[in-house]
């Protein structure tokens, strides 16, 4: 398992982890699943912390209901290590827009994080999969939305944001656009 440790200027306080993981597996306090609008988890990320989480995870979803694109809704994560699922809309590739949407996927996934006194965090590549968001671009919304959450939040009690790619391909993807943004 490979993780890169990194500070931004926008807070310091807060260590932020690029890491090379399965999210089902984190126990920060809160992992973020890549959703669709329905909640309905049926296949990636989704669909693994269901399986992992258990069936419990689906009910308190559907309970939920519809979340618009860029939002989030949050749960309980069943037998999962972490204790709340947040579960962040992204957008489709080609429905327009879709690098503010995404920004305020990770944006209000940060925010409810918050509003729930949560300290930790764990992100994957929201929309990056199945919904077919290029991965380099996903990678530079994701860091740029985490600035901007933590240059407007100072007081954030999020000490811990961690990004988890469960593959090799993706994660250097991420690893050299952080380069790019001279983060790493």
């Amino acid at each position: 398992m490979e993780e890169i440790n990194f500070k931004l200027n926008e807070n310091p306080e807060v260590s932020i982890i690029l890491k090379k993981s399965d999210i089902t597996e984190e126990s920060t306090d809160a992992i973020v699943n890549a959703a669709n609008s329905y909640l309905q988890h049926g296949g990636g990320v989704a669909g693994a912390i269901v399986r992992k989480g258990g069936y419990i995870i689906q009910e308190e979803s559907n309970k939920i209901g519809y979340v618009p694109v860029g939002n989030v809704a949050i749960t309980n994560a069943g037998k999962l290590k972490a204790k709340k699922i947040i579960h962040a809309v992204g957008p489709r590739w080609g429905e327009g827009n879709e690098d503010l949407k995404l920004s305020n996927a990770v944006y209000n996934s940060l925010k409810i994080a918050d509003e729930n006194n949560l300290k930790s965090i764990s992100l994957p590549a929201i929309s990056s999969g199945i919904f077919g968001f290029p991965k380099d671009r996903c990678a530079n919304v994701i860091i740029n939305a985490i600035r901007k959450y933590l240059k407007e939040n100072k007081n954030t009690k999020l000490n811990l944001i961690q990004i988890c790619i469960i593959d090799e391909p993706t994660f250097n993807i991420f690893k050299e656009e952080f380069k790019k943004l001279n983060i790493l």
